[in-house]
């Protein structure tokens, strides 16, 4: 069988995207991106090259997206883990999964350009599409208090993860970049942790409280009797602990008491209270490792009007005037 010249195309980007030390997760979302792209092109134009994709291809991929829902449609010949048993399967995908999808695939063309593998960019003019902003819940005291004692800590997996749900809220700190500390990171005389590996590629420092503070010694005594791994988070086999069994031990505890919570909703929150109880734009924006203060502003979208009620009464100019 004949090499697809597309897919050949796609896999010299993709080591040039691993070199360039692009996270595991980005590489997985471009991968699938363009997999499933080149799988519409061939069924439906009959189109294996890079060089023969026009703009109204993508046009009419995206409209294939949109009507076709989730999970219906698989980059191999033999889809696995059952896609029609997941209960959101067939539901609208998102416009921001769309988004995705149109600017993975613009990337991988601009590649190809600067490259010189194509004479022209023929997706250089399309426009992207606008991504659907969900509104973040801010979650209540009780609600954060419900979580938190959700856990058994006198079990190994549901004491870690206790520790790093209350690292991430303390510290803004995404869960990937968690999962990458050792504990030779952790300066437990400033309450800091340099972050080796994070989505920017540029190491940062994040800080805790007091309380963390005692927790992680606390655990890293724990752990070490357990196991030699070197990781601060290791899974109770001694191996790295991964993003997928964070979220869904967050998902189980969560549940249990009525909530959704993520480790991305905890890091929402910290940004959200660090802002309510005065923390300027700038240092947040550093903590969250953004790479622009408008990227940290986004945050002050999520508030609800109770929330701009709360940091209205805590900074009114006139009340805080005597006057």
């Amino acid at each position: 069988m004949a090499l697809n010249p597309f897919l050949v195309e796609i896999d010299r980007y993709m080591l040039d995207c691993s070199a360039k030390g692009l996270s595991p997760k980005t590489l997985k979302s471009y991968e699938q991106t363009l997999r499933l792209f080149a799988r519409y092109l061939l069924d439906n134009f009959e189109i294996d090259d890079v060089k023969s994709v026009k703009a109204e291809h993508i046009q009419a991929y995206i409209r294939s997206i949109e009507e076709r829902g989730k999970f219906t449609v698989s980059a191999e010949e033999s889809p696995v883990n059952y896609p029609e048993r997941r209960v959101d399967f067939g539901k609208p995908v998102s416009k921001t999964t769309i988004a995705n999808y149109v600017r993975n695939i613009k990337a991988f063309y601009s590649h190809l350009y600067s490259e010189q593998l194509i004479r022209s960019n023929p997706l250089k003019d399309l426009k992207n599409v606008k991504p659907e902003r969900k509104i973040k819940v801010m979650l209540e005291d009780n609600e954060l208090k419900q979580f938190f004692r959700s856990f058994d800590v006198s079990k190994f997996d549901q004491y870690r993860d206790w520790v790093i749900a209350r690292l991430i809220f303390d510290s803004g700190a995404r869960i990937g970049e968690i999962l990458e500390v050792v504990p030779s990171d952790i300066d437990l005389r400033s309450n800091a942790i340099l972050l080796r590996k994070t989505k920017s590629g540029k190491q940062r420092f994040v800080y805790f409280s007091q309380k963390t503070r005692n927790h992680l010694k606390s655990w890293i005594a724990f752990k070490d009797r357990y196991t030699d791994c070197n990781y601060l988070f290791p899974t109770n086999r001694g191996t790295k602990h991964r993003i997928e069994g964070v979220e869904r031990s967050f998902r189980l505890r969560s549940r249990d008491v009525g909530l959704q919570i993520t480790p991305h909703l905890l890091r929402n929150n910290f940004a959200k209270r660090y802002l309510i109880n005065g923390g300027d734009l700038a240092t947040l924006s550093r903590l969250l490792g953004h790479a622009s203060v408008e990227v940290t502003s986004q945050i002050y979208l999520d508030f609800a009007d109770k929330e701009v009620m709360k940091k209205y009464r805590q900074h009114s100019p006139l009340e805080n005037l005597d006057i």
